[in-house]
């Protein structure tokens, strides 16, 4: 049974400041619970309509549906909500390649870079101060569990950008990523979805590439950033593989 002051603390996590002030974030559905599970995040309490989490004894409780829909951010609860500790910042392996987010908003789009860095194998995702929250709700649900294997970090990205041995940028205006030859390493920054990378980052990188557009008239404004980092990526993959 859910107790008033649970409910309290669940439901005011699905804003920023209390994440930040209990240090802790919500995960729900099956799945996506399992993946975390099975990470090394810290659990601190998981609520189920079922038994099947009662081997994690003191930190389980069982809950009715009803009660799950007062704590759940979905229109419909998927059967488990857990509460994982926010786990303090790792250091960034800079040897590598290194995605690097610019601001970016929306947490459909983080959510899904998160999910394509665990793809491609890209160990640290880096955002800047102003890009949304990582345990947003809905960032957390649109990476399916790939937080557990990538390493996020906030840091002052003009400052952070000083340590790079390269630094590629995405430009409408850039190079054919078709025509470059791509580091091995070094940093790939992608920018706000609709300012793109702010000129402070600009003057930081070294090489500037683009998608380029094939369509006939060629009057498509700008790919969405979740969508650009997938091209990006397979394309910087495939190089390696090639080389």
């Amino acid at each position: 049974m859910l107790t008033k002051s649970q409910i309290k603390l669940i439901t005011s996590l699905k804003q920023k400041k209390f994440r930040q002030q209990h240090q802790l974030f919500a995960v729900e559905g099956v799945k996506v619970v399992q993946e975390f599970l099975n990470s090394d995040y810290e659990l601190v309490e998981i609520f189920a309509v079922d038994n099947r989490y009662v081997s994690y004894n003191q930190k389980f409780t069982e809950v009715s549906s009803k009660e799950l829909s007062k704590i759940s951010g979905f229109s419909s609860p998927n059967n488990v909500l857990a509460t994982f500790k926010i786990p303090a910042q790792k250091p960034i392996h800079w040897s590598a390649l290194v995605v690097a987010l610019d601001d970016v908003n929306d947490p459909g789009n983080l959510g899904t870079i998160i999910r394509l860095c665990d793809w491609f194998g890209i160990q640290d995702l880096v955002c800047s101060e102003a890009t949304v929250d990582c345990y947003n709700p809905k960032v957390v649900q649109a990476g399916m569990g790939s937080h557990s294997r990538v390493n996020i970090s906030y840091v002052d990205l003009k400052k952070a950008l000083l340590l790079a041995p390269n630094c590629v940028g995405t430009f409408m205006d850039g190079s054919s990523i078709y025509k470059e030859k791509l580091p091995t390493s070094g940093v790939l920054v992608l920018g706000n979805e609709a300012n793109g990378i702010s000129q402070e980052v600009e003057a930081l990188v070294t090489k500037r590439l683009s998608i380029p557009r094939f369509g006939k008239l060629k009057q498509t404004e700008s790919l969405n950033v979740a969508n650009a980092t997938a091209i990006i990526l397979s394309e910087f993959k495939r190089n390696l593989i090639e080389t």
